[in-house]
């Protein structure tokens, strides 16, 4: 069984419970801009969030247009004359303050960092990412984060991973294991730095083609068997 060193954690939706804090904020914007919030908005904006999200991981787009541009698609879709920077701004307060975690994410880095060193990988919003780590209750145990917007580059590039290695003594590409739950930056990015990796799929979902998997797990704790 390989020995992992160096544990690269994805933050949103493998140790951030990210949809219920998603929830939260979109709550928020709905209730201060008089957005109606319903089932139905909040399914209108994740599909014009998650296609911009898809274009920033395709590298069609930066961040800053990114988090303004989803909800200028959702207001114009939804025919409100609202401000869509000032939404933006209010959902990312909102999502800063929320320290949410996955199902046994304090146990496990807990656990872990007592012999292994933990980092968090993640392209999200700079601002957002360090509000939430530092008033988690796993902040204690993460040694550093690694965010696109101050790395200059986002996952899945390898560009991306180069920096993360060049500011972590001691790693290799043998001793680290990247943990996260999205295919489309986790995985392909730790394929694209030559890094093994563990897909965190608590849903069952099905596997996706042409990226190599070396782990699949649906709970935190079966890291204990891997690492």
């Amino acid at each position: 069984m390989p020995h992992y060193s160096y544990l690269l954690f994805d933050a949103d939706n493998t140790l951030f419970d990210f949809d219920a804090a998603n929830r939260n904020a979109f709550h928020a914007v709905c209730r201060q801009c008089d957005i109606p919030d319903t089932d139905e908005t909040f399914a209108l904006y994740e599909r014009c969030n998650n296609a911009m999200w898809a274009a920033f991981d395709r590298g069609e787009c930066t961040k800053d247009f990114l988090v303004v541009e989803r909800f200028r698609r959702f207001l114009e879709a939804m025919a409100l004359d609202r401000d869509p920077a000032l939404c933006n701004r209010i959902h990312l307060k909102a999502l800063g303050e929320s320290t949410l975690l996955r199902p046994h994410a304090e146990e496990v880095c807990r656990t872990l960092s007592r012999t292994h060193r933990l980092y968090i990988v993640t392209n999200a919003v700079a601002s957002v990412q360090r509000s939430r780590l530092h008033r988690s209750a796993v902040a204690p145990y993460i040694t550093d984060a690694f965010i696109s917007e101050e790395a200059g580059a986002s996952k899945p590039s390898r560009a991306y991973f180069d920096y993360v290695f060049a500011h972590i003594p001691g790693i290799t590409r043998e001793n680290c294991l990247l943990i996260g739950d999205s295919p489309s930056s986790d995985i392909r990015g730790a394929n694209n730095a030559g890094i093994p990796c563990c897909w965190y799929d608590p849903h069952g979902t099905a596997l996706p083609e042409g990226l190599r998997i070396d782990y699949r797990i649906t709970d935190l704790r079966q890291l204990y068997d891997i690492v």
